[in-house]
């Protein structure tokens, strides 16, 4: 039977490497400016996923540069609100500069784990785009709230999950502070042509774990993860594995 995939990666955060990934990958997305980024930030990456034919996404975050977005920040719901609000635009406005659009939005950070669990947190999320764009597809965690909170509003839902992270048994992933929560590559390999052949991974616990997955997460912050996307690539090619975009 045949499969396809989608590769995702966090771009425009002021790392190095946004040029050589590009290429790799089928979805980007690109900082807002409240964790990482400018307005020239995101035109550059806007314009490099353009060159491409890779599709755009939103990754907004708590308003937390100091601590790149992975703290949570203490906000009403109404000021959390019209922070997302404020990201989305920005970036609609970039994209409407370019004459381009962006196609979805996936929370970064803690804003993204903490929806992943937290319901009402979620539907505010969710209801947010939906305000915004109806048309916007959610990404998140697969079987998570987030994407529970997608359905409930009427959005389409990507489902995410990520090569290199390890799964606890309740489809979570194992905090990056506990032993084993980062895989080595060939962990990672594996676990992705697991995700894709048969629908689940191994949890920490030996046990399985099905999970439905749309489009996999290779992190991009660092020079290796070139190295990994390239291996990655090469071992979907030998499975005529079809690597493009998701079809939410």
């Amino acid at each position: 039977m045949s499969a396809r995939i989608d590769l995702n990666a966090d771009l425009g955060e002021g790392f190095p490497f946004d040029v050589a990934l590009m290429p790799l990958i089928t979805s980007a997305n690109v900082a807002c400016g409240s964790h990482a980024g400018d307005v020239d930030t995101m035109r550059a990456t806007v314009a490099l996923a353009r060159a491409h034919g890779v599709r755009i996404g939103a990754h907004p975050s708590y308003p937390d540069r100091e601590g790149f977005g992975r703290r949570h920040i203490e906000m009403s719901p109404s000021r959390l609100a019209i922070e997302i609000t404020a990201q989305l635009w920005s970036l609609k406005a970039v994209c409407f500069e370019a004459d381009e659009s962006f196609a979805y939005v996936k929370p970064h950070g803690a804003l993204y784990n903490e929806a992943a669990r937290d319901p009402a947190l979620a539907d505010l999320i969710a209801n947010t785009v939906h305000e915004i764009d109806r048309g916007l597809a959610l990404m998140g965690l697969a079987g998570s709230e987030l994407i529970a909170a997608g359905e409930r509003a009427g959005l389409a839902t990507i489902s995410e999950a990520f090569a290199d992270r390890a799964y606890s048994a309740d489809g979570r992933l194992v905090p990056r502070d506990q032993p084993g929560a980062v895989l080595d590559d060939e962990e990672a390999l594996a676990q992705v042509l697991s995700l894709i052949e048969r629908g689940g991974v191994i949890a920490n616990d030996g046990s399985w774990l099905p999970l439905r997955a749309d489009s996999i997460c290779v992190h991009g912050d660092n020079p290796h993860a070139l190295d990994f996307l390239r291996a990655l690539r090469a071992r979907l090619a030998e499975r005529s594995v079809t690597i493009a975009a998701a079809l939410p």
